[in-house]
């Protein structure tokens, strides 16, 4: 049968990139995994169900497929249903749809975005960009990192901008590259976050 294994679908290079530091620190060790971005939600989305039934070709049965994809202003419930359908479509049921059987997909949706995990340890933040402002979470706007109005990543990007990091923009995939190392579950205020955790368990 081999070991187990971990095949994650996520939307945008980034989140690859911030898994890949994470993943090994989270899974047991000898529990494979492979990541597998697309080039946006839409793009995932539209991409999914015939992903999905190629997966049930061939998914062996210690294999086990998790889809990340950011909530952004969708509904959450509305979008988790759309990927159990897809999910259900294939032939692959979702943990909620298997009665006692061992689940094959794992669907996960990140609240708002990457970038409110990152408010959710913003110590890890502050140990890659040492200018910022430490107590930041102590402000009522940041003390909830799955309820920043406005937009997370956009907020994420003034903030350090207002420090001289990114003052030509923010490069997504190089901020996760510099925080994931910091990032300890444990601390993690996002609710999202440890969902996300509680999953790979």
């Amino acid at each position: 049968m081999g070991d187990p294994h971990l095949v994650m679908l996520v939307e945008e290079p980034s989140m690859e990139v911030f898994l890949q530091a994470l993943l090994p620190r989270l899974l047991p060790e000898d529990t494979t995994f492979e990541i597998h971005a697309f080039q946006g939600k839409s793009d995932l989305l539209s991409k999914l169900e015939d992903r999905l039934r190629g997966y049930k070709r061939w998914l062996l049965p210690n294999w086990h497929i998790m889809i990340l994809v950011d909530r952004d202003n969708d509904d959450c419930h509305k979008l988790k249903a759309r990927l159990e359908q897809m999910a259900a479509k294939s032939g692959l049921l979702e943990r909620s749809q298997r009665r006692g059987q061992d689940r094959q997909v794992t669907n996960r949706i990140v609240i708002e975005e990457l970038e409110a995990w990152y408010f959710g340890d913003w110590q890890a933040v502050c140990a890659a960009y040492p200018r910022l402002n430490h107590g930041l979470p102590n402000q009522p706007r940041y003390r909830d990192p799955d309820d920043i109005g406005g937009g997370t990543w956009e907020a994420f990007e003034r903030i350090l901008k207002s420090k001289g990091y990114f003052t030509t923009g923010l490069r997504k995939s190089e901020a996760a590259r510099a925080i994931a190392p910091h990032i300890r579950p444990d601390r993690n205020r996002s609710h999202s976050f440890q969902i996300f955790v509680d999953a790979l368990s």
